[in-house]
């Protein structure tokens, strides 16, 4: 059984096997989260990344997908991309969504992650409304079938943290 615990912080700084990235599909970097970890994981990321570029991904990483590359100089082994989906008011995407976690926690499975840090996809400048990103982040998490033993949601701020914490509880599950 996956154990789901909850962090309010700095998802760079997170001590586990794989760290998944809220890419933009170019894959090179961008602001948010995808910022902030090409920039305290440094240039070994962007050169994988450019290579995944060059090779399988020329048109980018389709939304909902995820792709693995090097941890660089963070305190992890792997950076897992996934490319959440802008919200929208017209347009039911929470299955694309849900997708990125699911595929994220697929990669995980096939590079042997035991501990995989995730952020709350899509609910940043995508405009996934935080309530609803954290229903769909933990219900799938919890119906996944994977061999990661911890899933973590490191949550930049309260308001996110809060309501994480109303679907899982503030300690997580044990």
């Amino acid at each position: 059984m996956t154990t789901i615990t909850l962090v309010r912080g700095d998802i760079t700084r997170q001590a586990v096997d794989a760290i998944v990235n809220a890419a933009n599909s170019s894959l090179l970097g961008g602001g948010g989260v995808d910022g902030a970890i090409h920039r305290r994981g440094g240039p070994a990321i962007l050169e994988e990344c450019r290579r995944l570029r060059a090779s399988q991904y020329g048109k980018g990483l389709p939304t909902g997908q995820a792709v693995a590359t090097t941890a660089g100089a963070l305190d992890a082994r792997w950076v897992i991309h996934t490319v959440g989906p802008v919200h929208s008011r017209t347009e039911d995407r929470s299955d694309l969504l849900a997708s990125c976690y699911r595929t994220a926690l697929r990669v995980a499975d096939e590079l042997g992650a035991r501990s995989v840090a995730f952020p709350a996809i899509s609910t940043g400048i995508f405009g996934w409304p935080v309530d609803d990103g954290a229903r769909i982040a933990v219900d799938t998490v919890r119906e996944a079938r994977t061999a990661v033993a911890e899933v973590r949601f490191v949550l930049f701020d309260e308001s996110a943290y809060e309501a994480f914490a109303a679907r899982v509880g503030p300690t997580g599950d044990r």
